[in-house]
């Protein structure tokens, strides 16, 4: 393992120098990755592990037609390398559970009684296993759990992958039945095409991705953008105009600097307005949704996200109101606006900014 310095604490990483793919293949080379579901995660790394010469078979439920025929489309054969869940389960000696999280508490009892002893149990979420009261996934004593949780959706580990970038993922080993549970996890890490891999808890994975979700990523993210839409609406700018200063700046230019080289760097590549302005109302926002992030992560803690996430996600209707739902935003004035503007995008990419540009972000004088 590597000693990196993340501001101030050290902490162990595995690189690909460490456990390059070459050791990779040594470690998995008789066994078989059975990858169940063929949704979100099971397509990103169930290709990047065949294209790394892994023994790959896919496990998919048949009636969901949309799913079992991208697997085809991908190249899986029915019968040789795509099977039921059930056979797929029997087959493989490391058994990816990558269907949801409401899915895999259905599908638990089958799964359960086609593991035998020795075989690996992975998942890319630590949801089943840290909520196990709930969900009633508790894996036998005699196999491996274990957990490579890429940051990032399955469509970014598999566009990463084939541009050579690779995507962090954290790691972990809840269960050692063989002994090789941890090598096997870094073994799966490195043939998903994983940057570097951080070791973690399946509790500390859980707690973090679910805030993380609801929070910064994806709720706040969203809600954020809606209020500040609609406050530039209201008093009178066009949809053109709040959506450029609400949703397009941030993610064609500003973050792409922060990504670059960290939010002190792109602060310092603003306008002196934008930068003053903040500095000044960054610690106003903080002590806004402070109490918020508080609520969510206790929410999380004690499982009650849990609760709603098994009770919403495991009705039969359930995908009749989550496309009401995302339609609804999909359709909002904002998100309108927003396919118009990127259908207004130059279409030459442009130029990558280098650490040491000074002024590219931002209007006004400096």
């Amino acid at each position: 393992m590597a000693i990196i310095d993340f501001g101030g604490t050290k902490e162990k990483v595995v690189t690909r120098q460490e456990f390059p793919l070459s050791k990779a293949r040594k470690v998995l080379k008789n066994e078989i990755i059975a990858v169940i579901g063929y949704g979100v995660q099971g397509p990103a790394q169930s290709l990047n592990l065949r294209d790394n010469g892994f023994n790959v078979i896919i496990g998919q439920a048949p009636q969901f037609k949309r799913d079992w025929n991208r697997a085809v489309a991908d190249g899986w054969k029915p019968g040789k390398t795509l099977f039921d869940i059930e056979e797929a389960v029997r087959r493989g000696t490391i058994i990816q559970m990558l269907v949801s999280d409401a899915a895999q508490r259905a599908i638990w009892p089958m799964v359960k009684r086609n593991l035998k002893p020795g075989d690996a149990l992975y998942f890319s979420h630590g949801f089943s296993i840290c909520y196990k009261k709930q969900t009633g996934v508790i894996p036998p004593n005699n196999v491996d759990v274990i957990m490579v949780a890429p940051k990032g959706s399955g469509t970014s580990v598999r566009r990463n992958f084939l541009s050579g970038a690779g995507i962090n993922s954290s790691y972990a080993v809840e269960q050692d039945y063989t002994g090789r549970a941890e090598e096997r996890c870094l073994a799966i890490g490195i043939g998903i095409g994983s940057g570097y891999l951080f070791p973690t808890t399946f509790q500390h994975e859980v707690y973090s991705d679910l805030t993380g979700e609801r929070g910064v990523l994806m709720g706040a993210l969203a809600g954020i953008m809606e209020a500040q839409y609609e406050v530039l609406r209201a008093n009178g700018h066009t949809p053109s105009e709040a959506f450029n200063e609400t949703v397009e700046e941030l993610t064609q230019s500003l973050i792409r600097l922060v990504d670059e080289n960290g939010m002190d760097w792109m602060y310092s590549n603003c306008s002196a307005t934008a930068q003053r302005g903040a500095l000044d109302w960054k610690p106003k926002f903080k002590k806004a949704v402070l109490p918020v992030f508080k609520q969510l992560y206790h929410r999380v803690k004690t499982g009650k996200e849990t609760a709603r996430v098994l009770s919403a996600c495991g009705k039969p209707n359930y995908q009749k109101f989550l496309q009401a739902e995302l339609n609804a935003m999909g359709n909002s004035e904002m998100w309108r606006a927003g396919r118009a503007v990127r259908a207004l995008r130059p279409k030459e990419p442009a130029k990558a900014i280098t650490k040491g540009t000074a002024g590219v972000a931002g209007r006004g004088s400096n």
